[in-house]
């Protein structure tokens, strides 16, 4: 493994990203850094040139221009001893001496440059003493030509050297201008050569960082994108490795962790589906074992519904032809030995019935059809027309019953078993009193909540559960008749249409029963009827009138 890859492995990708970011930056502070301060000896060595040396030589022009000025105005005074010729003079004085300040000014740092204005300054100064200052002074105002040629000669001599220090200041000055400009010239070639090298700097190190991001981050990420596509594409065998930074290799670890649970998941989910499979196989058997058990059951309800109320009908009625013909011989123990074997031989059939009933729901003949309410409620009070008329009961119910999908028998049976339930469990007290309503259940959307109060004898709260079971009893059978079926057989017909049976004990005096139905839009289909025989269907002596719901001993 390399330097640059442990490092790559030991940063992270934000890190390499900040580290090239960084990088860059610097370059450019140490670019804008040396880039500005050639700028600057450029400007400066410009502005040198521009407003100091060149200046400077504009300046030394007028300086000799002012003395050329002194030599002749001093000259024309000699001649025509005019004081006005004196004007030049004087003036070239005052310019010669602005001019020598401006130059002291731009060249205050240039020593060979103020050494030939000093000795400029000097042989000027000297002519004044030798040459001009004595003619002027020999000059008789208004008298022309009192001056001889011979002095207005004389000072020849300062002049030639005057203008020999002239020329010897202007050929430094231009030399001073040719040197400017070739070190101006110099620093803009330096200045774009380093500005040239730092852009070339800046380019191949980004090329260098982009390199590095691509071989370091970039590449090692798409490697983990690939390798991760695989792996979603449906081969989990394939190993997920890291490489790159360390939130990478921490991102590659953690996704390998993941491809090994899934296969182990996979692995796992394989095998149960095996186990599934194996299991399905012998719920189809068991299922093929359970119909045809069925049938077989079917078959033994039929034989139960024929063979065995035979001898029941048979027992019954040579006790009641024995009672007949022996009765006035039997004493009154043998009378009530035939009584107690008639009454439960009929006990045996109405148990029959109840049971084959019970066993029938949702399995014959399971119709699947709108059903009112109202209209089934009608037809179980007129087959309890007599029990209602006989103990002057008062049935309170809606004008109208909501619709559902449903059996219309079943629904039959449950109205006829539950007001029966409470008519028969009246009060001695007072007549019954049976109160029907529904409303839209609060807890399930969809469903309606159907409620059956009476006034009766009630039912203890510690009961309200255990009624429901089979052949459970509160009363003994000379109390009240029943076989204890009635509120099993109601439970049974509401839960096959999808809702549920209970007692509310709120309701104070006497017992109510609720149940929930769904509506006609809710109602779901009902499981799949167990296949019977033809020959089940054809069980007689089915009784649906009611038994005894509260029983439980």
């Amino acid at each position: 493994m390399t330097g640059g890859t442990r490092i790559g492995r030991r940063l992270t990708v934000q890190g390499w990203f900040l580290l090239a970011l960084s990088l860059m930056v610097l370059l450019v502070v140490v670019g804008t850094a040396i880039g500005a301060n050639l700028l600057n000896q450029t400007a400066r060595v410009s502005d040198d040139l521009l407003l100091r040396i060149q200046p400077s030589q504009i300046e030394a022009y007028r300086l000799q221009n002012a003395l050329v000025n002194q030599q002749s105005g001093v000259r024309g005074y000699a001649i025509a001893a005019d004081r006005q010729f004196l004007a030049p003079y004087t003036s070239g004085r005052q310019d010669e001496a602005r001019s020598a300040a401006r130059l002291r000014e731009l060249l205050h740092d240039r020593p060979d440059l103020l050494a030939d204005l000093r000795a400029v300054e000097r042989g000027a100064a000297s002519w004044r003493r030798a040459y001009a200052e004595p003619l002027a002074a020999a000059v008789t105002p208004g008298r022309p030509h009192t001056v001889d040629q011979a002095t207005l000669d004389g000072g020849k001599h300062e002049i030639d050297r005057l203008r020999a220090l002239w020329a010897k200041q202007n050929t430094d000055l231009a030399q001073a201008v040719k040197d400017g400009r070739a070190h101006l010239a110099h620093q803009r070639t330096v200045r774009d050569t380093v500005l040239s090298g730092m852009i070339a700097a800046f380019l191949l190190t980004g090329v260098v960082l982009a390199v590095l991001v691509r071989r370091l981050v970039t590449r090692p990420l798409e490697a983990l994108s690939t390798a991760s596509e695989q792996v979603a594409a449906g081969d989990f065998a394939h190993r997920i490795v890291g490489d790159g930074p360390a939130d990478l290799i921490a991102v590659a670890g953690a996704v390998e962790g993941m491809r090994k649970r899934i296969v182990t998941e996979l692995e796992a989910s394989r095998e149960q589906e095996e186990a599934l499979g194996r299991q399905a196989a012998e719920l189809d058997a068991q299922a093929v074992e359970l119909r045809r058990s069925n049938a077989e059951l079917e078959q033994f309800a039929y034989v139960a519904s024929h063979d065995l109320q035979e001898p029941l009908r048979k027992v019954a009625s040579f006790c009641q032809l024995l009672e007949k013909r022996y009765g006035d011989k039997l004493d009154e123990r043998g009378q009530q030995y035939i009584d107690f074997a008639v009454d439960g031989a009929k006990r045996m059939q109405v148990l029959i019935n109840d049971l084959l009933t019970f066993s029938r729901v949702g399995r014959l003949d399971d119709t699947r059809e709108p059903v009112d309410l109202g209209q089934a409620l009608d037809k179980a009070l007129r087959n309890l027309a007599a029990a209602v008329e006989e103990s002057d009961a008062r049935i309170d119910r809606p004008e109208t019953l909501p619709e559902i999908v449903g059996d219309p028998t079943l629904l039959t049976m449950l109205w006829q078993n539950l007001v029966g339930n409470a008519l028969k469990f009246r009060h001695r007290d007072r007549a019954p009193h049976v109160t029907v309503t529904f409303d839209p259940d609060p807890d399930n959307p969809g469903m309606w909540r159907v409620s059956v109060a009476d006034n009766g004898i009630g039912i203890p709260e510690e009961f309200t559960d255990k009624v429901f079971v089979i052949f459970q009893r509160l009363h003994s059978r000379d109390a009240y008749g029943g076989t204890g079926i009635g509120l099993a057989l109601c439970k049974k017909i509401v839960e096959h249409h999808g809702g549920r049976i209970w007692i509310d004990s709120t309701a104070g005096e006497g017992t109510r029963f609720c149940f929930t139905l769904p509506s006609g839009e809710e109602a779901t289909e009902p499981a799949e009827p167990t296949e019977t025989t033809d020959v089940a269907e054809a069980a007689d002596g089915t009784d649906t009138t009611p038994t005894d719901e509260k029983a439980l001993t």
